[in-house]
């Protein structure tokens, strides 16, 4: 007879499988120093931030930060709109992870270094620090994005000049305290009604005066504010740029969470957004009920006023769906680099070179794209061209990026394979993220408009245009021939609106080409111009991995090897 003796192992339990095969995580890597493109544009640009850089590129490739990243998309933001007495609270609470997160970001610089420096090119600077910040964690990455672009909110209105002083701060607090009290501030935006969406001329809410009071040493001149904002980003903000009718006039507003006296000002969390991806950031619908806000610039002037924000933040965006198709290529070599498949490392497989190598090529198109358009906004103020050449290629670069992310996440993903679609795994958090920042600030088609109205309302943004890449005529047939093609839609785009998705995709490919031809391998910039100028046909298809004729395989495996995190 048979006993439990007879039937069970001499010790512990029998194995069932044994696990092999399976990828190595992406972590324990310097995602600055082990960056060709990256490291190479600092050093050209602004060498004084490489430590800077090198000390935020050992944090993206920290196995322990990465698990914060993971903590703070596990367990999502809560609203909390009343206390346990009933009182009214309108406050949002966080999962440490995200605290932690946030105290990185500000100890790095990653929204202010712009600000906090007078070496050269400290936009471009701070832009680096973005990219790899978007490596490390998307949803911090916009409230640090939104305290980067409030600055010139903040120097435009004397009454705001302790914000701007707290916005340069790099040590992060989660406190509901007076804006003198804290080290440095968070910032958020409440811009969108549910009636207007992205057309800021048909803001509902309404402003009424309510007097003129010192507030910190200056003159301030508060109204109180009426409605609904469809989409609030940061909630738990200290302070937010509003938009509110005055008269019909749309005007520009700032909102502090807390006032002066310690109170807390009227702003209603109504609920927080169930959304798709960017899940550890809190988005909300809030009401203003007599809410106090400052005024910023003049009344009825409040979209111009904005606009100057919105150039920091499409960068910003464009940078960030940057960063985020390189933390999508880095998995994705990483995986394919260290798992095997029919009798080799995946990554070795013919069509699979092709594949890691495509992906690399656009990666590093977009990389420089944004690059090139950070440094045009440092010349802004001393260089006309410069200036001309940013109020085009900002919302071409915010336009393209942005909507190259999710391309580039899904082939990142497929190299995967199911392993990529486990929450477990950050491909499947960079895969919902990757969609997010071509809706924010503007979706496709408003920037394709804005492209567009530059160009046609100031004739130097044309010539500014072409002549970032007359320096490169004849040095490649095919970038020649782009040039010429992306003539004849400025010039046919400009008569019609129905061309103006293919004009602005024309322009960013043109300057992602000449940034390629400038600073890049020749077979990088071989590759791009076989597959991505369509002027003289080009041999790619409709996916990544489909060159035809844009190299060998030796040049595409030195491509991949280019491309990977040393």
């Amino acid at each position: 007879m048979l006993t439990r003796t007879h039937l069970s192992p001499s010790s512990g339990f029998a194995p069932t499988h044994e696990v092999r095969n399976q990828a190595q995580p992406a972590s324990g890597f310097n995602a600055f120093t082990g960056d060709a493109v990256l490291s190479a544009a600092i050093a050209r640009d602004a060498p004084w931030a490489a430590a800077r850089c090198a000390a935020l590129g050992a944090v993206a490739g920290d196995e322990a930060v990465q698990e914060l990243a993971r903590l703070a998309n596990r367990h999502l933001p809560e609203l909390q709109t009343h206390d346990r007495f009933g009182n009214r609270v309108d406050w949002v609470e966080f999962h440490p992870a995200w605290h932690q997160l946030m105290a990185l970001a500000w100890q790095h610089e990653v929204p202010n270094l712009s600000w906090r420096t007078n070496e050269s090119n400290g936009h471009l600077a701070r832009a680096v620090l973005s990219y790899l910040w978007n490596q490390v964690e998307q949803g911090t990455a916009c409230p640090t994005g939104m305290a980067y672009a409030c600055l010139p909110g903040f120097e435009a209105e004397p009454a705001l000049a302790i914000w701007a002083e707290k916005a340069r701060g790099t040590t992060y607090e989660f406190s509901r305290r007076e804006v003198a009290d804290k080290p440095s501030v968070v910032i958020g935006y409440a811009m969108t009604e549910k009636q207007g969406g992205s057309d800021l001329r048909e803001t509902q809410t309404t402003a009424t005066f309510a007097g003129t009071h010192d507030y910190h040493g200056a003159t301030a001149h508060w109204y109180q504010l009426t409605g609904h904002k469809w989409f609030c980003s940061v909630p738990q903000a200290d302070g937010f740029f509003t938009l509110a009718k005055v008269d019909g006039g749309v005007t520009c507003f700032f909102l502090p969470r807390t006032l002066p006296d310690g109170s807390h000002n009227r702003f209603a969390v109504q609920r927080l957004k169930d959304k798709a991806g960017n899940r550890s950031n809190a988005s909300s619908e809030v009401e203003y009920q007599g809410t106090l806000a400052i005024r910023v610039g003049e009344e009825g002037h409040g979209i111009r006023e904005i606009l100057s924000h919105a150039h920091l933040t499409r960068l910003d965006f464009a940078v960030g769906s940057a960063g985020l198709m390189r933390q999508s290529l880095t998995l994705a070599l990483r995986h394919t680099g260290t798992r095997n498949a029919f009798g080799s490392r995946i990554a070795e497989r013919p069509m699979m070179v092709q594949v890691l190598a495509d992906m690399a090529v656009e990666v590093e198109a977009a990389t420089l794209m944004a690059l090139r358009v950070a440094r045009a906004t440092d010349g802004m103020q001393t260089s006309e061209h410069e200036r001309l050449l940013a109020r085009v290629a900002t919302p071409a670069a915010k336009f393209f990026n942005c909507s190259r992310a999710p391309s580039i996440a899904y082939e990142a993903l497929q190299c995967h394979g199911g392993n990529g679609f486990i929450e477990e795994n950050p491909m499947a958090r960079l895969y919902r993220e990757a969609p997010l920042n071509s809706v924010w600030e503007g979706t496709a088609n408003m920037m394709c408009m804005d492209v567009r109205r530059a160009l046609q309302r100031d004739a130097g943004c044309v010539d500014a245009l072409f002549a970032e890449l007359a320096p490169l005529a004849g040095q490649h047939a095919r970038f020649d021939a782009l040039v010429v093609q992306t003539h004849r839609l400025v010039r046919d785009g400009l008569e019609d609106e129905y061309l103006a998705r293919p004009m602005t995709e024309a322009i960013a490919r043109v300057l992602q080409g000449a940034e390629l031809l400038r600073h890049s391998p020749a077979e990088v910039g071989d590759a791009f111009l076989a597959t991505r100028s369509g002027a003289i046909g080009s041999g790619w298809g409709v996916h990544y991995g489909t060159w035809q004729n844009a190299g060998s395989q030796p040049a595409a495996r030195r491509i991949v090897q280019r491309a990977a995190v040393q």
